[in-house]
């Protein structure tokens, strides 16, 4: 079952937040931000080959042309492959863990994989930023020497920033897997 439900993010720009429960202990949320603007994309590209355009006339050197294009190229494939974030994704596992997944615009995937052990505590915090409060959700883990210690904060979401309305939605549904999973050893 997948539910798809529209917010914005911190900047204002309008992402996408679906959830899909697998099972009971289980569940996806993915964030899905703007694609990329084809408009801007051969907006930026043309700005970039005009100003190499006018450098060429006044110095009429080729290399000015070729090493344009040489740039706008690398630079988009550098962009799409490490910078732009099509989606980010939360996989809660109750007997597992957390899986965070980054899918980028050209088709690359980053994935980190927290044991549930580890996971002391989903939170969302907040941080002032250029004089405004921006909340963003967190998972804690949990200091291996001392369990009521918090050794690491991990930060989700950082490429999509969602407002708090679309944070509670994550919030809750990673808490309700994680009651169910301190719940469950006292009831056996």
């Amino acid at each position: 079952m997948a539910e798809e439900r529209r917010f914005l993010s911190a900047s204002g720009v309008p992402i996408a937040l679906r959830r899909r429960q697998h099972s009971a202990s289980c569940r996806e949320l993915a964030v899905r931000g703007p694609r990329l603007q084809l408009r801007s994309l051969s907006a930026a590209t043309s700005a970039v080959w005009l100003a190499a355009y006018g450098l060429f006339a006044l110095c009429e050197n080729s290399m000015v042309l070729s090493a344009a294009i040489f740039i706008t190229l690398l630079g988009l494939i550098i962009y799409l492959h490490f910078v732009k974030i099509d989606q980010e994704s939360l996989l809660v596992i109750g007997s597992l863990g957390i899986q965070v997944t980054s899918a980028y615009a050209s088709g690359k995937e980053s994935t980190t994989f927290i044991e549930m052990g580890q996971v002391k505590d989903v939170v969302i915090n907040e941080a002032i930023h250029m004089q405004k409060v921006i909340y963003y959700l967190c998972i804690l883990l949990q200091d291996p020497e001392d369990p009521q210690a918090v050794s690491e904060v991990v930060p989700l979401f950082q490429s999509s920033k969602p407002r708090l309305d679309c944070l509670i939605e994550v919030y809750k549904s990673c808490q309700e897997i994680l009651e169910q999973r301190k719940t469950a050893p006292q009831s056996s």
